[in-house]
């Protein structure tokens, strides 16, 4: 199984020292969230720069619109490529939101029948991420296919592959595990956003908010899982001191090692 940091955990530093940190506190590789920095410049340098400090294990597509990135299938489109080009496996997406009327890529989903074989071109993994519940007094997914049997079915039909996120999970049942050994069965999972969720916030440490993430990282070890788990957490959960961010990562890694039987390389 490979750790990744997804770099948006870090996203208030720059990105050349949010991948640093996360080989100084011996992470197999980042997950790359592809973001502001990532406008104007030479994207493909840009990545191979970073992939000499650590391994890029996957690519999250942009979730905002970013000049010269075009729409939401244009940057998924764009990231495949950059992925296919660099030898990165896997590109992490997510569903279009009714509530923000992304029509448009609504129905651009429905006419892929094949994402690996139209989307992915076979030479990259691509992954659909599922999204969370907000709202205080009503609680409501503003995305579609937010509810998990609909989601399987979806993916089940047009060959494509899921980055299962506990903290979205979580925020609609804060006892997931059900839904994701609905999501493990379907044979679709190939990427694990972890995080802890409580109290109306997301992307938590581990131990700050309600969810059973001990007993889901056994499940985890117990199912034989071998693919990505990606630390997707919060900036607002570190303090501002960088040896203090490296050694907290140090103890969340180890505490993820410990719990899926992760050998560290």
């Amino acid at each position: 199984m490979r750790i990744s940091l997804s770099t948006g955990t870090l996203f208030t530093l720059p990105l050349g020292k949010v991948v640093a940190i996360a080989r100084e506190a011996g992470f197999d590789g980042v997950e790359l969230i592809i973001n502001q920095d990532f406008q104007k410049v030479n994207c493909r340098k840009l990545m191979e720069e970073l992939a000499e400090i650590i391994p890029i294990n996957s690519i999250h597509a942009p979730f905002m619109p970013l000049d010269g990135w075009g729409s939401p299938i244009d940057s998924l489109k764009r990231c495949v490529e950059l992925a296919a080009a660099a030898g990165v496996p896997l590109v992490n997406f997510h569903p279009p939101s009714w509530m923000g009327f992304e029509v448009g890529f609504w129905r651009w989903m429905y006419t892929v029948m094949d994402f690996q074989k139209e989307v992915g071109g076979g030479a990259v993994i691509v992954t659909l991420e599922n999204m969370p519940w907000v709202g205080k007094r009503f609680r409501v997914n503003p995305h579609i296919l937010s509810q998990t049997a609909k989601f399987i079915d979806f993916i089940q039909e047009r060959n494509l592959f899921m980055t299962f996120d506990t903290t979205h999970m979580g925020s609609g049942k804060a006892n997931f595990i059900n839904d994701f050994y609905l999501c493990y069965n379907s044979g679709r999972i190939r990427n694990v956003h972890f995080s802890d969720y409580g109290h109306g916030r997301e992307h938590l440490l581990p131990g700050h908010g309600i969810l059973p993430l001990t007993r889901f990282l056994n499940h985890l070890r117990s199912t034989g899982y071998h693919e990505t788990l990606t630390l997707e957490l919060s900036p607002e959960e570190f303090p501002r001191d960088e040896r203090i961010i490296v050694e907290s990562l140090r103890e969340v890694l180890a505490y993820l090692r410990t719990g899926t039987g992760s050998a560290t390389p």
